[in-house]
């Protein structure tokens, strides 16, 4: 295993790898999320697509995937996968990022990076970041590709402007516009796609109540579709169980009784 400091490289010999973000757990700690953003020449993406992080875990070529956060006693783990084989040849670079809620990369105690090759499950290298201090989002390293040659470097650099930051300097458009209020239950409608992939980890809305009819209504609504987001934003959100299906199309209830002392309910 090669210890890295910042700044220093090594070459790949490994195609598949796996890279362990590890931070130790404490009071006052912030969380982190690891990402990857695929590069071109220039350094910039060529879509929103190139960015996998926490709301886009799989890049769509199959050659970076983010695995699930594995805790452990007294530290975390967050990884991503890498097959260099399947890298397309317009993406020259692989930025290892992250970003940090609750706080800043200053109080995140013991932050390293591990690279392991996943086919003898050896580790290569080791790099330890221990100058973070206003930082809310971070680049640990990077996977580069030099006349054929894989190579991994050691960044060590950060943004006090968090994911957005991040995002933004390597040609993602940002709107830090804020999120539209929820909306009243509206008749059945179909449901549609987002225009854009959601940037967006909040805890998810509570559903608004519908308003009360001036007269007894027997038609049950489904509940409101939320608007598509303009844009891109990238609010850390809560971890969500999968939303129910649609309800389908709902019959219209005509009460052939009197109506009980209590509203009915359409759920």
């Amino acid at each position: 295993m090669t210890q890295m400091t910042k700044g220093s490289n090594i070459p790949l010999n490994a195609m598949r790898i796996r890279a362990d973000l590890v931070w130790d757990t404490s009071a006052g700690t912030p969380d982190v999320d690891a990402s990857a953003l695929l590069l071109t020449p220039d350094g910039k993406v060529r879509s929103d697509d190139d960015f996998v992080f926490f709301n886009q875990p799989e890049h769509a070529s199959g050659a970076v995937r983010k695995l699930t956060k594995r805790p452990a006693a007294g530290s975390v783990q967050d990884s991503l996968e890498v097959d260099l084989s399947r890298v397309e040849q317009s993406i020259e670079r692989i930025i290892l990022g992250a970003s940090a809620d609750g706080g800043t990369f200053g109080a995140v105690r013991g932050l390293h990076v591990v690279l392991t090759d996943l086919a003898s499950n050896q580790v290569l290298a080791r790099y330890d970041v221990t100058d973070a201090t206003t930082e809310t989002a971070f680049l640990s390293g990077e996977l580069y590709r030099r006349a054929g040659q894989w190579k991994f470097r050691a960044v060590g650099q950060g943004y006090a402007s968090g994911l957005a930051g991040l995002a933004t300097d390597f040609g993602i458009t940002v709107d830090d516009a804020p999120a539209a209020p929820p909306v009243a239950a509206q008749p059945p409608v179909a449901p549609t796609a987002p225009a854009t992939t959601s940037y967006v980890r909040t805890p998810p809305a509570t559903p608004p109540a519908p308003a009360a009819p001036s007269a007894p209504s027997y038609v049950r609504p489904a509940p409101a579709t939320p608007p598509a987001p303009a844009a891109l934003s990238y609010t850390r959100p809560a971890a969500t169980a999968p939303p129910a299906s649609p309800a389908p199309s709902a019959p219209s209830y005509v009460r052939a009784t009197p109506p009980p002392p209590a509203a009915p309910t359409y759920g």
